[in-house]
């Protein structure tokens, strides 16, 4: 088929990359007592890494030609792998309030479950306020992920705040886009 991607190409190696580092990144998390200063920057180092790659493989796939159906799918599942995993160990070892993982993942989950739901009518592009809200989440959690303490730490769960109010109120923006994009879909013009 002319004119189409290859699957094996950078973008979506990128992406595998994010994928393959998860793991990685949750060994570092909990290397040691979980709590080693060395262990929790290379922890840090892995998750910065493949936050990178998220932007880089996007850039790749829109302005070189790598789109595929491969990445479009695989590409919010890394994502989603790598932001919940962090979100889950930062809970499991006490450094985040669990209801900031289960507000932030009940809003990714519903948002994905929603773009599924709507498919049919169009996909559902990611705006402005999605993009930041990941930007911001991806900065929040890096930040819980070194070891801070006093002021830092303070600054790092302002940041956490932020990104939950983003997280709401782009899911709700979601909610109200789809529902919107059905009615007008239902609705006889003319």
């Amino acid at each position: 088929m002319a004119g189409r991607a290859r699957i094996a190409n950078l973008a979506n190696i990128l992406t595998g990359l994010r994928l393959l580092m998860v793991p990685i990144f949750l060994c570092a998390l909990f290397a040691g007592n979980s709590h080693e200063i060395a262990g929790r920057i290379a922890a840090f180092v892995i998750f910065a890494i493949a936050c990178l790659t998220d932007g880089l493989d996007g850039l790749l796939a829109r302005n070189y030609g790598m789109t595929t159906e491969f990445g479009a799918f695989v590409d919010p599942i890394a994502d989603k792998a790598l932001i919940g995993s962090a979100l889950i160990g930062l809970s499991m070892l006490g450094d985040l309030p669990w209801w900031i993982t289960v507000v932030i993942l009940t809003r990714e989950i519903g948002v994905t479950l929603l773009r599924l739901a709507v498919i049919r009518r169009g996909v559902i592009p990611a705006s402005w306020g999605g993009k930041l809200k990941t930007l911001v989440q991806a900065v929040a959690i890096g930040l819980f992920v070194l070891p801070l303490s006093g002021p830092f730490l303070v600054a790092a769960s302002v940041v956490m705040g932020i990104a939950v109010v983003l997280t709401v109120v782009t899911g709700v923006d979601y909610v109200v886009g789809a529902i919107k994009a059905v009615k007008d879909v239902h609705e006889p013009t003319g």
